[in-house]
């Protein structure tokens, strides 16, 4: 059978029905196939860069996995930030990377990289070493990326191997599952400590969106009276706000009151998480003594912080466990809402300052009011930098997919590739970005993909003119300007360049223009850029959330 045709068979066995990529002579054999089918989509980037980023935002707003394609050398090595973004966030991902042929390996062929360069930025790296074994090696792959804990898979598939007609092995059947049950004994141990505290509290992180189970969350913190605190990757798990069982998320910015919780709590619950250093500020944060730490990852237990008990286990089956487990026993605590609400009333109480209507408005002004005027339903794809981390604190996450953004990798120009992949993903729900002026001219270039592709998105670009993040470190701590990486000498006009690539763009300085405009291009039925600006001078969130 061709090669080609049988590789894009798989794809479509497998309920994968986008590819993400730019084409070059070496994947034209997958794209011609692909052109001949009516049940899978080959989405055109304008840089690789994004390619991976896009099918990172498919995959974590759907739950559902996409798959890459790429040329050897510069698109599989431009696609590298994309595939070490999605290792770290734990999401699937199929990368097919088009190999140089084996009889000119090591010849310094055109964009030739040894396959082993990538070895570090993916869950598992597998060659192609002969045209029979293709979808054995591709089935493999595929099973590797949806076995928990997820993560990106290169496949490198030799050019001359696409289009050669060949009998090819039957693929493996595999269960795609890592573990499989929980430890009574660990869930007894568990239950016990979790019980016997009288101020408990859950840090629960992307592996309980991951397991579908925000409502097993729910029900312990019920059980436990027990607040949550999420992590980059946990924001949304449980929808933020009033009412609700979330304190806040542990970041870099995380507000003193927070940590009063995390560290006056005398037992915590860490569940879907692996306590990684950016989260934690390298450990620094603090935690109670007993804390029962659920993860998929054996090395995870005892980075950092040393379990009273330590579980191996799916977060949703360790929760279901726990749940079953803590319903016979008497819990001493007191309302999980209540000491969740002191805490975000306390953060609140911190940015009131920051609150006003006069342009330049800060970025607490600017988040808070498109909060209000982005519908509860819609998907918000955020990208890096200063003004995500003052969204962790004030931008309200409502549901387990309706809020992606970049874990401990943290890169910068993932918002509107991701954007792109949301969109995909979620043809009909309403998407919106949020990103910098920095992130975007990262991926730029993407905006014209959203037109080409029809996508109706809207994009608000929050603009300073300035790094600002590395201005303010710059002036206070080394011997640099206040706004030494600031480009208002060479002011961009975003309107303009959106709309030299297609896409109508409209601007807002004040919280009501905010509301008005951006309520009105989240309703058309086509693509849109809303430019903010924002205060270059405005504190950054680490600095004022912790005075």
């Amino acid at each position: 059978m061709d090669v080609s045709r049988a590789v894009i068979q798989r794809l479509t066995a497998n309920g994968i029905d986008t590819v993400f990529g730019i084409p070059g002579k070496q994947t034209l054999p997958l794209n011609e196939t692909i052109g001949t089918r009516d049940d899978i989509r080959f989405v055109v980037a304008r840089h690789e860069t994004a390619v991976t980023h896009q099918a990172w935002g498919y995959a974590e707003t759907s739950g559902r996995m996409a798959a890459t394609a790429v040329i050897p050398g510069p698109g599989d090595m431009n696609a590298m930030n994309g595939l070490k973004n999605a290792l770290n966030d734990c999401t699937p991902m199929v990368h097919i990377a088009v190999e140089t042929e084996p009889e000119i390996r090591g010849g310094d062929g055109i964009h030739e990289t040894p396959p082993d360069t990538y070895d570090n930025v993916v869950k598992e790296n597998l060659l192609v070493d002969h045209p029979e074994s293709t979808i054995a090696v591709l089935e493999e792959a595929i099973a590797v990326a949806e076995t928990p804990p997820k993560g990106p898979v290169r496949v490198g598939i030799p050019k001359n191997f696409l289009a050669m007609d060949v009998p090819l092995a039957s693929p493996a059947e595999y269960s795609r599952e890592s573990v499989t049950g929980v430890a009574d004994r660990d869930i007894e141990a568990a239950a016990d400590s979790l019980a016997a505290a009288d101020e408990p509290v859950i840090v629960a992180g992307g592996g309980v969106r991951w397991a579908e189970a925000s409502d097993d969350l729910r029900r312990v913190a019920d059980r436990l009276g027990a607040p949550v605190v999420t992590t980059y990757k946990g924001k949304g798990i449980l929808p933020d706000g009033d009412d609700g069982y979330v304190a806040g998320s542990l970041s870099g910015s995380a507000s003193p009151e927070l940590l009063e919780l995390l560290a006056d709590a005398d037992a915590a619950l860490a569940v879907g998480t692996d306590f990684d250093a950016v989260a934690t500020r390298a450990w620094d944060v603090e935690v109670p003594e007993t804390l029962v730490h659920v993860t998929l990852e054996p090395d995870d237990l005892g980075t950092g912080y040393e379990p009273t008990v330590g579980i191996v286990a799916d977060a949703g089956a360790a929760l279901a466990a726990l749940e079953d487990a803590l319903a016979d026993r008497e819990v001493a605590a007191d309302d999980a809402v209540d000491r969740a609400a002191a805490v975000r009333e306390a953060t609140g109480d911190r940015l009131e300052e920051l609150r006003g209507s006069s342009p330049p408005i800060t970025s607490v002004s600017a988040l808070e009011t498109a909060r209000d005027a982005i519908p509860e339903e819609a998907t918000v794809a955020v990208d890096a930098g200063g003004f995500r981390v003052w969204g962790l604190n004030v931008f309200e996450a409502t549901g387990p997919r309706s809020y992606v953004n970049p874990g401990s990798w943290a890169t910068m120009g993932t918002g509107l590739p991701s954007g792109i992949g949301a969109q995909l993903a979620n043809p009909d729900d309403d998407v919106v970005v949020l990103t910098g002026d920095g992130g975007l001219m990262m991926c730029v270039h993407e905006l014209h993909t959203a037109v080409s592709e029809d996508l109706p998105l809207t994009v608000v670009v929050f603009t300073n003119e300035d790094y600002a993040i590395i201005s303010d470190d710059a002036g206070r701590n080394y011997d640099l300007s206040e706004g030494e990486y600031e480009w208002a000498n060479a002011p961009i006009d975003f309107e303009r360049l959106a709309t030299s690539l297609g896409m109508r763009a409209e601007h807002a300085e004040t919280p009501d223009e905010i509301q008005s405009t951006l309520a009105s291009a989240i309703d058309a039925d086509e693509p849109v850029l809303l430019e903010v600006p924002t205060d270059p001078r405005e504190p950054q969130a680490s600095d004022w959330m912790s005075e």
